[in-house]
């Protein structure tokens, strides 16, 4: 056999070789040919339940929120946590409010107190119901004192505001309270806050971290703290 004729039975055979598409057909169920409809039927059963597996998803991460706090929404964010301004007021007079942090080590409940600081606890609430802490690590951690609420996670970042002082020079920096951080002589920040694990070192503080909560449970779990814990995600009730 010549070599011309040998390549052209080759690829008579590799042609032969290739299957069909009936060769890969699928074979339609004799019932299904009865009931034409049964395959679409399927189809919006599996669509359903994707459809219903990504609601239940959803509603899973959403942070549920009472109806005293429907209309706390954040002002206009110009990054993924920054804002064009501080953000709006949205608690009500006369009610309780209290966060629980869920953190990698447990929970820690905190009442705050509106009547003392009530613009850093709406903006507290507000960053918390949309999830700005979600995530967030306690990057500093002493023996006295965790921090968190720092979206670069080393005590350089904020939300792009500050918030303005409170001070409530009646209240005592005793384990427990909770305050805003600011830089020595800077202001204090929007999103950053602390609490205080110990006695406050030398004669305590000498300028306003606007004393916004005390936690009132879960005292073991902030004793536990350490720079690799983070806040998983942070729930509020109101009363």
């Amino acid at each position: 056999m010549s070599k011309s004729k040998r390549r052209i039975e080759n690829r008579r055979a590799a042609v032969d070789a290739v299957p069909s598409p009936d060769a890969d057909a699928v074979e339609v169920p004799e019932a299904w040919k009865k009931r034409p409809w049964v395959p679409y039927l399927i189809m919006a059963i599996v669509i359903a339940a994707v459809l219903g597996s990504g609601l239940a998803l959803q509603q899973a991460v959403t942070q549920p929120r009472a109806q005293a706090l429907a209309n706390c929404k954040t002002s206009t964010a110009v990054g993924v946590h920054a804002f064009i301004a501080a953000q709006p007021i949205c608690i009500i007079p006369n009610h309780k409010y209290t966060a629980t942090l869920n953190t990698t080590q447990g929970k820690i409940v905190i009442e705050l107190l509106p009547d003392t600081a009530p613009v850093t606890v709406n903006n507290f609430i507000v960053l918390a119901l949309n999830g700005y802490y979600n995530g967030s690590s306690f990057w500093d951690s002493e023996d006295w004192v965790v921090q968190a609420g720092d979206p670069n996670g080393n005590g350089t970042g904020g939300p792009g505001y500050n918030l303005p002082e409170e001070p409530a020079s009646f209240l005592k920096w005793n384990p427990g309270s909770v305050g805003m951080a600011r830089i020595p002589g800077g202001p204090i920040n929007g999103s950053q806050f602390f609490i205080v694990k110990g006695a406050w070192p030398g004669a305590g503080p000498t300028a306003t971290y606007n004393r916004f909560g005390t936690v009132v449970a879960g005292n073991d779990k902030l004793q536990a703290i350490t720079s690799t814990d983070k806040i998983n995600s942070i729930t509020i009730a109101v009363t």
